[in-house]
């Protein structure tokens, strides 16, 4: 790996930590730059869940007053995630390589267009919530629907981690009435476990980049922690210009790899 590689991976490896932390999705930044560098899509899936995954638990760790008194929820939750996230780490193993450079350019336009969207989803969140409470009602249940499509992002996010946490928020949003930074706090942590399980599982049977995911961990704990203490400053608009920008691009590299 030269020198510069190793710069620009470190780099878009903060990048990403802040942007998960803040917003989601900055796999949209990781995985394009590593298959801009020449790695094939599936070792560079693999190694950027590996490598991220500790940049999502220090963006939990920086939410932990946010979901103080959680625990309960945060156990149900997490149990669906971890047997989602097995079941999309499975999906992707088994299938042939191919079949996943196939429908991933598919999956990245499903990212951005998620991104995109990802404000009207915060204002409706926000909205329902405040109808909630002006009516007086609150709505604290985990109800088996939630835990079903908790289940289903956690195999969306095994198989591709691009934009789990804009999912996650627009089904607690639509199920959940809890002001939206602690929605936020929740979204950190069950994406942290979907990144762990997968990352566990693709160490010993998938194709990994040792050097990507050592570069990539370093600097997602790094963003992690930018964007948990400093992210909330950030203009969103901004961090999301680059999360298309950037996944447009990939789209347009994949498909041009695949002519």
């Amino acid at each position: 790996m030269v020198w510069w590689h190793a710069v620009l991976i470190a780099a878009t490896g903060i990048w990403a930590g802040m942007i998960n932390t803040v917003v989601g999705s900055g796999t949209l930044v990781t995985f394009p730059t590593l298959v801009a560098l020449g790695y094939p899509p599936l070792t560079a899936t693999t190694s950027n869940a590996i490598g991220l995954a500790p940049g999502t638990i220090s963006g939990a760790i920086g939410y932990r007053h946010e979901i103080r008194g959680q625990a309960r929820r945060l156990l149900t939750f997490g149990i669906a995630s971890f047997a989602g996230a097995l079941g999309g780490t499975a999906l992707l193993l088994s299938l042939p390589p191919d079949a996943f450079e196939t429908v991933v350019p598919g999956l990245v336009g499903l990212a951005v267009v998620l991104v995109l969207v990802q404000p009207r989803v915060s204002t409706w969140v926000l909205s329902r919530r405040e109808i909630k409470e002006q009516k007086g009602k609150r709505t604290h249940r985990s109800g088996p629907l939630l835990f079903f499509l908790v289940f289903l992002v956690g195999v969306y996010g095994g198989y591709f981690t691009a934009a789990q946490g804009v999912l996650l928020m627009a089904i607690m949003g639509m199920l959940l009435s809890e002001p939206i930074q602690r929605l936020n706090g929740i979204k950190n942590v069950l994406a942290a476990v979907v990144n762990v399980v997968a990352g566990t599982v693709y160490a010993f049977i998938a194709p990994i980049s040792w050097p990507v995911v050592g570069l990539l961990a370093g600097g997602s704990v790094l963003g992690g922690l930018l964007g948990a203490r400093i992210g909330r400053k950030l203009s969103p608009l901004v961090l999301r210009i680059v999360i298309v920008v950037v996944g447009v691009a990939a789209i347009v590299q994949l498909i041009v790899r695949q002519l």
